[in-house]
């Protein structure tokens, strides 16, 4: 019960944190989007537009992490006994998607300027719009690093990947308005595929963690290692095995088999095997964990004092 109390305090400041960044993210794509309109109207740039195009995309993106994030923090019910968790891959999962379109946009937009090309008009606005993008977006991605360090969040980590990826593109738009303006119009579309690449690699390196989420994939090695050395060196456990592990949303689960004496009186070896549930929530403070007992007979004629 009190590593239960303790842990909740933990549980519930993640909660905010999503919350936060997740909040954060749609205010930023609004402000983002009204800005570029506003940018594109005045100019009439074609890369500018791009941006916006690709900023109501990283709003839509958004809006699916604050709802699925909402839904996954909700405590387990009659029809969902594990809980919500896994609405974060899937919101993951989703903007994978997003960013995939993103960058198959952009390279079918660089294609299209590559073989029409034409001047930009009123660069220096286009470039102060960039240029305020690029501050709002360092904003929110301090924001978002921040909760990812805290975290771990898949879903918040796809997010940040949107907004990172248009600091590149809103880079290389103040590059290619400053070429274009000197008549060097292959630069808008050349930038525009290496954001696209780097999209799309990224893209599919968070659809494969989601996916591997989705499928119930091991915690990392070092981790499983920790929790078998913490549960080994509690007193009165003689070994450890069918360790399992998976994650769901901000929940890890751990299910294990402790071996223990025989001999021992139920209290005693349920006393045991609270405290190496205690040994494992230190580690994992938001584990839901699973703990059979194995009475293993000890041969007592040999057996050293505090062996068992």
């Amino acid at each position: 019960m009190a590593d239960n109390q303790k842990a909740a305090p933990a549980v519930s400041a993640r909660a905010g944190l999503l919350r936060l960044a997740t909040r954060a993210s749609v205010i930023t794509a609004v402000v983002l989007i009204l800005a570029k309109l506003a940018a594109w109207l005045v100019t009439g740039s074609v890369s500018i537009l791009a941006s916006l195009v690709d900023s109501v995309m990283d709003s839509l993106a958004s809006l699916i992490n604050l709802f699925a994030v909402r839904y996954s923090l909700q405590p387990a019910d009659a029809e969902h006994r594990f809980g919500h968790g896994k609405a974060e891959p899937l919101a993951a999962l989703a903007q994978a998607a997003f960013i995939s379109g993103s960058a198959i946009f952009l390279i079918l937009h660089a294609i299209d300027r590559l073989r029409y090309p034409h001047p930009m008009e009123a660069v220096g606005v286009g470039v102060l719009v960039m240029g305020f993008s690029i501050l709002v977006t360092l904003g929110l991605l301090a924001i978002q690093r921040y909760v990812i360090r805290k975290t771990g969040s898949t879903a918040i980590r796809a997010d940040a990947l949107h907004y990172a990826s248009d600091l590149l593109t809103n880079a290389s738009i103040i590059l290619a308005l400053y070429f274009a303006s000197r008549g060097w119009n292959w630069a808008d579309p050349v930038f525009a595929v290496v954001v696209a690449i780097y999209l799309f690699i990224s893209a599919v390196r968070i659809g494969y963690t989601a996916l591997q989420q989705l499928m119930d994939r091991e915690l990392p090695d070092k981790i499983q290692h920790r929790i078998l050395a913490a549960a080994s060196k509690v007193p009165g456990v003689i070994g450890v095995h069918d360790l399992r592990t998976r994650q769901s949303g901000q929940t890890r689960f751990v299910q294990l088999h402790l071996e223990l004496d025989a001999g021992l009186p139920l209290g005693e070896a349920h006393a045991i095997a609270d405290t190496v549930d205690g040994r494992i929530k230190a580690i994992l403070p938001d584990a839901e964990i699973i703990i059979h007992q194995d009475p293993v007979a000890v041969d007592r004629r040999n057996a050293c004092p505090g062996d068992v």
